[in-house]
């Protein structure tokens, strides 16, 4: 976890119709308590960006591999897409195609991941 640049994109996900929150303390080790650079403190969808450099990227799939659960352009979770159905993705209302988990994360970003 870094001072260097502090910032805070927000993220929904559907999944169905039903909004799945994004749970709070990923990336925050339950012992120590020690932060990555990528991590969430409630379950609002805030993901806190703590970078150790100004200018360091960082993506959506980052938060996933932090979270331990799987993204892809068909899958969140345990959950796939039905036949010819892909995940969507939304940022700051504006439709993303490709890998979901390549989106670059930004200040102020609202993401929004769907699964019909």
């Amino acid at each position: 976890m870094g001072t260097a640049e502090h910032y805070h994109p927000r993220l929904r996900i559907i999944v169905k119709g039903s909004e799945v929150p994004v749970p709070s303390n990923i990336g925050v080790d339950p012992t120590t308590g020690a932060m990555s650079a990528l991590h969430t403190h409630e379950r609002d969808g805030t993901i806190h960006i703590e970078a150790d450099r100004a200018g360091e990227t960082f993506t959506l799939g980052q938060l996933f591999v932090e979270w331990g659960v799987e993204l892809t352009t068909t899958q969140i979770g345990g959950v796939q897409a039905a036949d010819g159905q892909q995940v969507t993705l939304t940022s700051n209302g504006t439709a993303v195609s490709g890998d979901p988990a390549r989106l670059r994360l930004e200040p102020d970003q609202q993401i929004v991941l769907q699964l019909p």
